[in-house]
């Protein structure tokens, strides 16, 4: 049976802690991607169609140029199905109430209603085709969180309280003749 393995990272540490600046990386961050890269060498990953995806944030873009980097033959572009987004329920009262500050101060250009833009990514990056598959994405937290939910099946605001560090691998695989899986979440062993 034909896999989709996705390898999702959430990108390393940012230069300041204002994200909304969108910074590049601190140079603990470089320090990061730079071991992130070995892990994902030591993995023996290889991307489908040569391409890295990442979102268009410069602390993603630029753990993926250092990734790429580190990777004879590997592109990396940005994807909108791994951009910045919060998935915030248009209905709160299924939230527990410490969420809501959060979920009604998540900034408009993030901001993803009852998670949809969220859902078509999913569908989009956990597509099963003929062939193996093999996608690795660079993306945020949230992100991250929204995609493990969804493999578990969770409530839609679980997401909110799954911790994902800087720089670390969650490795989800789909196949068409089993419950997609969730292999590894937030692996941060390579930084230690």
């Amino acid at each position: 049976m034909p896999t989709t393995t996705l390898y999702l990272i959430r990108h390393a540490e940012a230069a300041v802690d204002d994200e909304r600046a969108d910074p590049g990386l601190s140079p603990r961050g470089e320090l990061q991607a730079a071991a992130l890269a070995r892990r994902l060498s030591a993995m023996r990953v290889d991307v489908h169609d040569d391409v890295l995806l990442h979102s268009s944030r410069r602390r993603a873009a630029a753990t993926a140029a250092i990734v790429a980097t580190a990777h004879a033959g590997w592109a990396s572009r940005a994807s909108d199905d791994v951009e910045d987004r919060t998935a915030v329920p248009e209905d709160l009262s299924a939230v527990p109430e410490r969420h809501h500050r959060l979920l009604r101060d998540v900034p408009a250009d993030e901001h993803d209603p009852d998670g949809r833009r969220l859902d078509a990514a999913v569908r989009s990056l956990s597509a099963i085709g003929d062939q193996d598959r093999t996608v690795v994405a660079i993306t945020h937290a949230f992100v991250v969180g929204w995609f493990v939910r969804s493999v578990l099946d969770a409530p839609a605001w679980r997401w909110i309280s799954l911790p994902v560090s800087n720089a670390s691998l969650t490795v989800l695989q789909w196949q068409s003749d089993r419950e997609p899986r969730v292999l590894s979440f937030n692996d941060t062993g390579h930084l230690a």
